[in-house]
């Protein structure tokens, strides 16, 4: 599978500065920081430093250390907004079907209010 990067969508200029975010955490291959447009009381994106377009191209591309350092930096967010105790939902969507708006892995995590169903049936 191939992907293409587009350096100019908006998680690409967050990281380089261009547009400013509200950052819970920063690690050496990763970025968290609050969604413009919550929509649970807690909402944090965390996005890779590098250009990796969806979550399968980054597990297929990133080094070790980047994959680590990402998913170790989504349980630090958790554990710093308290969130183990009250539960937590982890949405990464993908491409056309999965309505994948930025063109740049994120994770969204939401928490701190009942989330309901994720997926309605029909």
């Amino acid at each position: 599978m191939s992907y293409s990067y587009d350096d100019q969508n908006i998680f690409a200029k967050i990281l380089r500065g261009e547009i400013p975010n509200t950052t819970v955490l920063e690690t050496e291959h990763t970025l968290a920081f609050r969604d413009i447009h919550p929509q649970a009381p807690v909402h944090v994106l965390v996005i890779p430093k590098g250009p990796y377009v969806c979550f399968d191209h980054f597990a297929l591309e990133a080094s070790d250390a980047e994959i680590v350092d990402y998913v170790r930096a989504v349980g630090e967010v958790c554990r710093m907004e308290g969130l183990e105790a009250d539960g937590w939902r982890l949405i990464a969507n993908a491409g056309t079907n999965g309505v994948q708006e930025v063109p740049h892995l994120h994770v969204h995590i939401l928490a701190g209010r009942v989330l309901g169903r994720m997926l309605a049936k029909g």
